[in-house]
């Protein structure tokens, strides 16, 4: 979505292109996001720009971090005797970091005084400014007066968990994949594409460079099998955390496992897993506390089962009046701990609410389906456990990881979690 006249996503520069007019074409772009994406975006946008003029005469590329912003300014005011056109671009420019004393350069608070000067002056005729970065900040005054007198193209992608994150990285690997193989003029069958991707993550890259492969091995045949798949690709993907609680949720032993082994192989420390383990089952224990009130009152509806419409109209309203008496209680509480108010009150937290941001409802629906895998009782011990586990490997050494992986056996057993059995 454009979020205004001087700034596009990625994947609308085509429609955008054809709506610039030779005297609105800026002189200065600033791109940030995805590496991959804003290489894509720079070859589109400076054949845009330079037309039939000769790149190798006209493109002068600088690697941010090894080249002052002096010189930056003296290169893009410099008139070539070759060309009429002339494009400067700074990759991985340090525009928005904090400036440092490391060997490389950096840029200070002077030096992007110093830009902002130029930039309000204005870029000679046909010289055109690109920077590139992997992050912006939208609050720096140097954003604001390149969004002012320049152009942003936005390739970044979301890179959360979330429903709409996830169709959006899917979204962008479809439209890679099409862009990839409609050299070949190939195509990618449905379930070779999603092993591709469960192998690879989302890193757009090595995405790319495993279709290249794919698209030599397959040779002759249009479209890329499963098999070819299995016989080519080499996991590369780095697991978040999450997909490791995300398989203890779903009691998934097979893959409880093999995401902690992935884990342990990048180099997690064991705290970093058994907090991960702890947070995720306090939620589940607040959202057991809900639903035991919830089928007390001889409500039929089964959670595991029920859709998600259905799960937003019948059983959210409840959730959010349930966080609010949470909020009141709690800011209730506060409020007599510091003696009837006369101290600030801190900002209610989020871990205690079961859906702290009720519009973004469809990771609060899988948690609510989840928990009906376990009892609360077996919620409880495995809490106990972690706690006791936690002491632990602070204080002897042990085989941390045959014991975590036993926790995660025994989570995922038809009997459940059982550790302290009760009196």
């Amino acid at each position: 979505m454009v979020q205004n006249k001087n700034s596009v996503k990625h994947n609308q520069l085509d429609s955008f292109f054809k709506s610039f007019k030779d005297n609105d074409v800026p002189g200065l772009i600033l791109m940030y996001g995805d590496s991959y994406l804003m290489n894509q975006a720079f070859e589109s946008f400076s054949s845009f720009l330079l037309g039939d003029t000769d790149k190798q005469f006209a493109l002068e590329t600088l690697e941010g971090g090894t080249i002052s912003m002096g010189d930056i300014i003296e290169q893009v005011s410099t008139f070539s005797f070759l060309v009429s056109k002339k494009i400067v671009a700074v990759k991985n420019a340090p525009l928005f970091q904090a400036h440092t004393n490391s060997q490389g350069i950096s840029f200070t608070p002077s030096d992007l005084d110093h830009l902002i000067d130029f930039i309000k002056k204005g870029l000679p005729a046909d010289h055109f400014l690109i920077f590139t970065t992997p992050v912006i900040d939208k609050r720096k005054k140097i954003y604001k007066a390149i969004v002012d007198k320049g152009f942003v193209i936005d390739c970044s992608v979301a890179t959360g968990s979330r429903k709409a994150d996830v169709d959006e990285q899917k979204s962008v690997l479809q439209a890679v994949a099409r862009q990839v193989l409609s050299k070949s003029n190939k195509s990618i069958e449905a379930p070779a594409f999603h092993s591709l991707v469960e192998l690879t993550g989302f890193n757009l890259d090595l995405f790319s460079q495993n279709l290249e492969k794919l698209i030599v091995f397959s040779g002759k045949r249009s479209a890329i099998s499963l098999l070819d798949v299995k016989k080519v690709i080499i996991r590369d993907k780095k697991d978040p955390i999450f997909n490791l609680t995300n398989a203890l949720m779903a009691k998934d032993v097979k893959n409880g496992i093999f995401y902690l082994s992935s884990l342990f192989n990048e180099g997690y420390h064991p705290l970093q897993i058994l907090k991960s383990f702890e947070n995720q089952i306090r939620k589940l224990i607040l959202v057991k506390c809900f639903t035991q009130g919830f089928y007390q009152n001889k409500n039929s509806m089964n959670l595991k089962q029920i859709n998600f419409n259905l799960f937003k109209q019948q059983v959210l309203p409840k959730i959010i009046t349930y966080d609010e008496q949470t909020k009141n209680t709690i800011e209730e509480r506060e409020k007599y701990l510091s003696d009837n108010g006369s101290k600030k009150q801190k900002k209610t937290s989020n871990d205690l609410l079961l859906a702290p941001y009720p519009k973004n409802a469809y990771p609060v629906f899988q948690v609510f389906q989840k928990s009906e895998n376990f009892s609360l009782n077996e919620l409880n011990q495995a809490l106990i456990f972690l706690g006791d586990l936690d002491y632990r490997l602070k204080s002897s050494s042990f085989d941390a990881r045959t014991t975590i992986e036993n926790f995660i056996i025994n989570t995922c057993s038809k009997r459940g979690f059982v550790y302290v059995e009760k009196n």
